[in-house]
């Protein structure tokens, strides 16, 4: 199921930058078998997700990368200008899947927004989507936001990042341990955020790169980038989002937005 873009384009100081959102998205999963179906508010999973990335302002749409029919359905229609893409199912990651699509598709740059963070703050997408219109040369770029309690520092569910006093990413880890060696640059431990953006060239050849040993045993493939030398800017967001891992999490979001919902209400009523 392939439908065209706009061809709308985005200025970057003296250049123009054609930015696109794809969302990487499978059923599969160990955790949480099914999840982008998972009903959240009587919508699955999945198309909050898509809605968040609707609202972003500098991103030319928005694209759902998928190698599962289910998930395709949701979005029959085109519905509101959503694209699907489906892609192969034997991808060892969601940057994987896009570089897919990218090969498929024109657009200077890629937002990656996975495909559980229906949360995530349509502001940020614009951050990052600004970073690549200021400065062409810049490859990756993803974001951080302040840890404020230790059950997070503690969640290996919950990915940390270090970065540099530069703002570029010296580490990405799981779990901390007290005999670790951290870099006399890096800063306190901050929690990654589930965004990405990347430079189509550098995807393109990101995609050509065998998985590192890191990447598998921790499963995070922004290693591969980290140990081939790319360096990965990180800006800091507002606000936190909750990557949706496990039941528990989707729970959690449940009452996020229950509770943000009779808060409007309650608003609405003054």
């Amino acid at each position: 199921m392939r439908i065209p873009l706009p061809a709308s384009r985005f200025p970057g100081g003296d250049i123009f930058v054609k930015i696109i959102c794809v969302i990487p998205v499978r059923y599969g999963s160990t955790r949480f078998p099914g999840k982008p179906l998972a009903d959240l508010a009587g919508k699955p999973l999945i198309r909050h997700v898509v809605e968040r990335a609707q609202k972003a302002r500098r991103i030319s749409g928005v694209v759902v990368a998928t190698d599962d029919r289910r998930i395709a359905a949701v979005f029959k229609g085109n519905e509101n200008g959503v694209c699907v893409e489906m892609t192969r199912a034997d991808h060892a990651s969601g940057t994987d899947r896009i570089a897919e699509v990218l090969g498929r598709r024109q657009a200077d740059v890629v937002i990656n927004l996975q495909g559980d963070e229906p949360l995530m703050d349509p502001g940020l997408i614009d951050r990052l989507a600004e970073l690549f219109e200021k400065d062409p040369a810049l490859e990756m770029a993803t974001a951080k936001v302040r840890i404020r309690d230790e059950a997070t520092l503690n969640d290996p569910n919950c990915v940390k990042v270090f970065t540099d006093k530069q703002g570029y990413a010296t580490r990405f880890a799981r779990i901390l341990d007290a005999s670790d060696q951290r870099p006399a640059t890096s800063d306190k431990p901050y929690k990654h955020l589930g965004i990405y953006g990347y430079g189509r060239e550098f995807l393109l050849r990101f995609s050509k790169w065998q998985v590192t040993d890191s990447e598998r045993r921790e499963r995070l493939e922004q290693l591969r980038a980290l140990e081939h030398g790319v360096r990965i800017k990180v800006i800091e967001a507002e606000h936190d989002s909750i990557g949706v891992d496990t039941p528990e999490d989707l729970e959690k979001v449940r009452n996020l937005m229950a509770k943000s919902s009779r808060s409007t209400q309650q608003s609405s009523q003054l």
